[in-house]
C-alpha cells in the first residue's frame, strides 16, 4: 500500500498499479517487468488463447487480455502457484469484470499443459532451461511465441561455437532465435528497457504459413 501514492494518473498502467497496491501481494519489480512485457508482445500479436508458462502469479496473462480482449482466454500455469495468484487474479477481475472466468490459473508443469495451434504461448523469465522447454513446446504445438529468457545455462554444452565472439548468455539466445527461424518462424528480437530488468530480451517468434 506504501507504493499506492506513485500512481496517481489516469492511465491504464496507473489504474492496474493501484488494483494491486491494495492487494499488496505483488513486488513492483514484476508489476513493471510483467507491463513491459505484455504490452510489447501485444504490439506484434492479436487474439488467440493466451497460455502464460510458468506463470508465477499469473499476472502476464490476465494482462495480454486487459490489453487485447479479442483473446478468448489465459490459461496460466506454474508447478507450484503462490497462494497469493488467486488474489491478484480476483482484484483484476473485480477492477475488469469482463475477466470473469477468462483467467484460468492451474498447476501444470511446461510439459502437462496442453497446447494447441493458433495459442500464443508466452513465458517471462522462466529459469534457466525451462526458456528452451517452452520453446519446444510452443514449436511442437505451432503456437505463437513470446519469451523471456532468465539465468542462462552458461555450463550448456550446445552453446554455439561462435561463443567466442559474444559472451554466453547472448549465444544461448542467438541459438534460440535460430532454432525458431529453423522451425519457419519469423523472428523478431526485443528489448525491454535495462531499467526494469537486467534480463531484458525479448524473442518473438511469429509462425508463418509455411512453418
Amino acid at each position: 500500500m506504501r507504493s499506492l501514492p506513485r500512481f496517481v494518473g489516469t492511465s491504464l498502467f496507473d489504474e492496474l498499479a493501484r488494483t494491486l497496491c491494495r492487494v499488496n501481494v505483488l513486488p513492483r519489480k514484476e508489476l513493471y517487468e510483467s507491463w513491459e512485457f505484455a504490452r510489447r508482445v501485444r504490439r506484434h500479436f492479436r487474439g488467440g488463447r493466451v497460455v502464460d508458462l510458468a506463470c508465477g502469479h499469473g499476472l502476464v496473462g490476465a494482462l495480454m487480455l486487459i490489453l487485447d480482449d479479442s483473446s478468448p482466454e489465459a490459461l496460466c500455469t506454474d508447478v507450484r502457484l503462490p497462494k497469493s495468484a488467486p488474489l491478484i487474479r480476483d482484484a483484476l477481475v473485480q477492477r475488469w469484470p469482463r475477466l470473469a472466468d477468462r483467467v484460468r490459473l492451474e498447476a501444470a508443469t511446461v510439459e502437462e499443459t496442453p497446447l494447441r495451434e493458433g495459442d500464443l504461448v508466452v513465458s517471462v523469465h522462466a529459469c534457466g532451461s525451462m526458456s528452451d522447454r517452452v520453446l519446444d513446446r510452443a514449436i511442437e504445438a505451432g503456437a505463437q511465441l513470446a519469451l523471456l529468457p532468465c539465468c542462462h545455462p552458461v555450463a550448456d554444452p550446445e552453446v554455439p561455437s561462435w561463443k567466442a565472439w559474444v559472451d554466453d548468455a547472448l549465444a544461448i539466445d542467438l541459438r534460440r532465435a535460430l532454432r525458431l527461424e529453423a522451425a519457419g518462424y519469423q523472428v523478431m528480437a526485443r528489448v525491454i528497457p535495462e531499467r526494469i530488468t537486467p534480463k531484458n530480451r525479448l524473442l518473438l517468434g511469429k509462425r508463418t504459413a509455411r512453418a
